[in-house]
């Protein structure tokens, strides 16, 4: 467990408006690397709006390393067809968790830092860094790139590592 600063959970809740890619629809998935890791959702048969509803968990070492994302088409005879990439950035969480904020009092759902939308972060919409159920979690819906359109909604979490200097 050496070098690692905690266990990343990327909540992959949905598609909106992805890419058609068979006849009249398509059968996506979602692929998140992170430092040489890879993991992927379920596939989702003949539906460009799909509910994955998948956890998927990466090992975090380097807090400015971004998680990129692709979600692909998922062919039975070819290639999968890709239906867009993105990189999600994880330096605002990190930057929020390293405030070792007292949390205590604070109320469930409390917003403590809110990221605007640019077109290095992929996002698009506001993105919020709230108070959840006892955890801190980051909201967001990325707009993927590389493809004519398509969205995916995201929530990340660090479960740190004790003793690691981002430990709250």
């Amino acid at each position: 467990m050496e070098g690692i600063l905690g266990l990343l959970k990327l909540r992959v809740k949905r598609g909106i408006n992805l890419a058609v890619r068979d006849a009249k629809s398509s059968d996506p998935y979602l692929v998140a690397t992170l430092d040489g890791q890879k993991t992927k959702t379920k596939v989702i048969k003949g539906n460009c709006n799909p509910v994955w509803d998948d956890e998927l968990t990466l090992t975090m070492r380097d807090p400015k390393t971004p998680i990129s994302i692709a979600v692909y088409d998922k062919d039975r005879f070819s290639n999968d067809d890709s239906m867009g990439v993105a990189d999600i950035d994880v330096k605002p969480y990190i930057e929020c968790l390293k405030k070792g904020l007292d949390l205590k009092n604070v109320p469930n759902g409390t917003k403590l830092e809110r990221i605007q939308p640019k077109k290095q972060n992929y996002l698009s919409d506001e993105s919020c860094i709230v108070w959840e159920n006892g955890k801190i979690v980051q909201d967001m819906v990325v707009r993927l790139t590389d493809v004519e359109c398509g969205e995916v909604v995201l929530q990340i979490e660090l479960i740190p590592v004790a003793g690691c200097k981002l430990h709250v």
